[in-house]
């Protein structure tokens, strides 16, 4: 037999060994092919304007930042409930496939003004509340595509109580689903530099010429926070 030949017939052996492993990897996975979309629910935006005396402000009222006298307060809410099955390995072991997910977004917006406010003060408020509109608008989309990483992906389980160790399990994804949306979403940057264009509403930038184009330069001219941006309410 010839060299050529022998090195034929291994290369051919070697070649069906892999698929043998391969298919029987593909075959011992559990289905997760078919599996639905992710259910995204968009609530509408709840909007709400209040007054307030600025010498006695409502105790429910969040504080305003320095130099403010009025506030936009933004809300984007989301939870992510992550179904599963369990595929049990023996009485300690298993494999959890997310085979549902179910993401339930809103938002809420609350204006404060004093009672003594400028028309000037309102619309520099009505152009955040714009802004939160905007990144509201295709949040169903954004969070489409963060759950639609998590369909069918599968996590080892161990414990005595493996449908307890299931549900922690889908919990956890559940809330990373939420950070993900949480961190991706995030129009504190366009607040930021509304504000930093408007003067926080002290110049004669006309709000809707100001929302625009933080919109379409936040990624080029994005200012950084004077203080952590969770405390900011804008």
């Amino acid at each position: 037999m010839t060299l050529r030949r022998i090195l034929v017939i291994c290369l051919l052996v070697a070649l069906l060994a892999l698929g043998w492993v391969n298919w029987r990897d593909v075959s011992s996975r559990p289905q997760v092919r078919n599996l639905p979309a992710p259910t995204i629910f968009k609530q509408p935006a709840n909007i709400a304007s209040f007054s307030f005396d600025p010498q006695n402000p409502p105790a429910d009222m969040p504080p305003l930042t320095p130099g403010e006298s009025a506030e936009c307060v933004s809300d984007f809410g989301a939870n992510a409930n992550v179904a599963g099955q369990t595929r049990r390995i023996d009485a300690t072991h298993a494999t959890l496939t997310v085979t549902q997910i179910k993401v339930t977004l809103q938002l809420k917006i609350a204006i404060w003004v004093p009672t003594d406010v400028t028309q000037r003060v309102i619309d520099h408020e009505g152009g955040h509340r714009q802004i939160s509109e905007y990144y509201y608008r295709t949040a169903d989309r954004l969070a489409a595509r963060i759950a639609a990483n998590y369909m069918g992906k599968q996590v080892e389980i161990t414990g005595r109580d493996l449908d307890a160790a299931s549900m922690e399990a889908l919990k956890q994804m559940g809330s990373e689903i939420t950070e993900d949306y949480d961190r991706e979403l995030n129009p504190e940057p366009t607040q930021l530099l509304y504000d930093s264009i408007t003067d926080h509403s002290r110049n004669e930038v006309v709000v809707q010429d100001a929302v625009d184009h933080a919109l379409k330069n936040v990624s080029m001219e994005s200012p950084q926070p004077a203080s952590p941006a969770p405390s900011d309410p804008r």
